[in-house]
């Protein structure tokens, strides 16, 4: 299967299994989603990150945080920058999600990294997504 937007795929996978309360979930690898897992595992949204083979593919199987009461810590994800509309953002204009209760996920000049962590380096970059 092809996708014209393999970050959105990734996003809608991790939000599905987070809403039907899955374990984990596998998406096909890539170096920059291996990022952006990095990052949502460094905010507690994500538990664990383990690369696996299924023939010549690889993939990513990252293992889901929830609550002792059994909710999903990441409840919501959405992409902000896409194919078709790109949006990039200066130091000044990094936005807060949700007052500070969500990040913004963002690629850098120095690699994918929070919004938070692009503020305090001083950098812009294209906004990825937002996860809350």
């Amino acid at each position: 299967m092809t996708t014209s937007d393999p970050l959105a795929d990734m996003f809608t996978r991790i939000r599905n299994a987070a809403t039907a309360r899955h374990e984990d979930v596998k998406v096909p690898a890539s170096k920059v989603k291996r990022a952006v897992a990095e990052v949502l595992q460094d905010e507690g949204f994500i538990r664990g990150i383990s690369e696996m083979e299924d023939g010549p593919r690889k993939f990513l199987r990252l293992d889901l945080t929830y609550s002792e009461d059994r909710r999903a810590v990441l409840s919501g994800i959405r992409r902000v920058s896409r194919p078709g509309l790109r949006v990039y953002v200066s130091k000044s204009e990094i936005p807060r999600v949700f007052g500070g209760l969500g990040i913004a996920i963002m690629s850098t000049s120095q690699g994918v990294m929070s919004g938070r962590e692009a503020w305090r380096r001083k950098i812009g970059g294209e906004l990825l997504c937002y996860v809350w």
